[in-house]
């Protein structure tokens, strides 16, 4: 059987209008989602300044360039396995929201470790155990939000994008004023930068109501490998690896690229900035353009246009201009790929299986990847050139794009949107 997505809701304020009695008797009162807004707020906040900035603190700490790259790379190392185990503990216990509390209350107190002097090993382990929390609240996030903005198997993207787009402006927010900070007073405070924001990541998910998933009898016996046992969730996962490898090798090698190439620091962080926005754009408009194609449809176009924003990347880096145009691709190859995966992930393991499957979401995508693309790119950066590393992106983009095109061919044809 191919669990297929017959596409995404969007309410219909005609229709509603036109018979609120009927409307009023059927669907049920949507419940608040703006603890699930302050906690992304909060959550990108904290990784918007802390994933840019941490290479310059330990870099001030007087640490040499092997130990900042080992060091910088523990993010995705705890993705690949992190995320999968909170989610088991959370699918299995049905306490998504107290698992997220304890992640959060434990990485809040671990950061205060941050400011004592310790060596490479000291602030490895502080790091590890650090990262191991922060890295699996995201899915537990996801795989509650999802099952909130989702109605008789339908994702609502309209409301699930004016969530996230809080994400982005938490991210825009931090990585901006961080900057000016640091530039004024040095990275001294980076510590309590890092004890701030965890704080108000954790105010933000104990304000989340709490209470027990509620039990599926038929999910309790279920699993995750007969669903990755379907060849299109195959093709999802393997499109999604590469998909976000490709941005991977963006998010790392992007700002040397356009700084071997002469770029100042200031055109740098507006090409970082523009991209932001865009996304934050997206979100905020979502409801209105997903609907308009099947979920793995959006796939393959956020791949495809992934393609040509790397090849404009790598083959024309000394139009500025085109450089702006491949990054408000950002919108597609990152925003829609995302809020679609979401979904889909949503779809394809439902009830107690969510957690687990946002967590495969999180290893496949941005654990396994960070990493594959933290060594490959170096090691070709040191061979060819940084100009290499947008060649091998760009193959990665095709080869994601190919594989999320095999998964919406092996699928059943899906209803149209609503």
């Amino acid at each position: 059987m191919c669990w297929c997505s017959p596409g995404l809701s969007r309410p219909r304020q005609a229709d509603l209008a036109a018979r609120p009695d009927s409307v009023n008797a059927t669907v049920p009162a949507q419940p608040s989602l703006w603890p699930f807004a302050a906690l992304s707020a909060t959550y990108f906040a904290h990784i918007g300044f802390f994933n840019p900035y941490l290479p310059l603190w330990l870099q001030d700490m007087g640490l040499g360039l092997l130990a900042i790259g080992v060091l910088t790379s523990l993010p995705s190392a705890t993705r690949i396995f992190a995320p999968y185990l909170w989610a088991w503990m959370s699918d299995h216990s049905g306490h998504r929201v107290w698992l997220m509390r304890y992640c959060a209350s434990a990485a809040l107190l671990v950061s205060l470790a941050l400011w004592f002097e310790w060596g490479v090993l000291g602030l490895f382990v502080v790091l590890l155990v650090l990262f191991t929390h922060t890295s699996g609240m995201l899915p537990l996030s996801e795989a509650v939000l999802a099952q909130q903005v989702s109605h008789s198997g339908r994702f609502d993207a309209r409301r699930y994008g004016r969530i996230r787009v809080w994400g982005s402006l938490g991210f825009l927010l931090t990585v901006l004023a961080a900057g000016v900070w640091f530039e004024r007073h040095g990275m001294g405070s980076f510590p309590a930068w890092t004890a701030l924001t965890l704080l108000a990541v954790a105010l933000s998910v104990w304000l989340m109501p709490s209470g027990p998933e509620p039990r599926h009898a038929h999910a309790e016996a279920a699993g995750v490998w007969p669903v990755l046992a379907q060849r299109p969730v195959r093709w999802f996962f393997a499109s999604v690896f590469l998909h976000v490898l490709s941005h991977i090798f963006i998010y790392i090698f992007f700002s040397l690229y356009l700084h071997q190439l002469g770029y100042s620091k200031t055109v740098i962080g507006l090409l970082w900035a523009f991209g932001v926005v865009v996304e934050i754009v997206w979100f905020l408009t979502q409801g209105r353009w997903l609907p308009w194609l099947p979920l793995r449809g959006w796939l393959v176009l956020a791949g495809a246009i992934m393609v040509l924003r790397l090849l404009l990347t790598a083959s024309l880096p000394e139009w500025l201009w085109l450089l702006f145009l491949a990054q408000a691709a950002h919108a597609i190859t990152f925003a829609a790929h995302h809020s679609v995966c979401i979904a889909l992930v949503s779809q394809h393991f439902p009830a107690r299986l969510q957690a687990r499957g946002q967590a495969l979401y999180s290893v496949l995508g941005y654990g396994l990847s960070g990493v594959v693309a933290g060594l490959l790119g170096g090691w070709v950066s040191s061979v060819w050139g940084l100009g290499a590393v947008f060649w091998l992106a760009t193959l990665a983009a095709a080869l994601g794009t190919l594989a999320a095109w095999v998964s919406a061919r092996t699928c059943a044809p899906a209803l149209p949107a609503r």
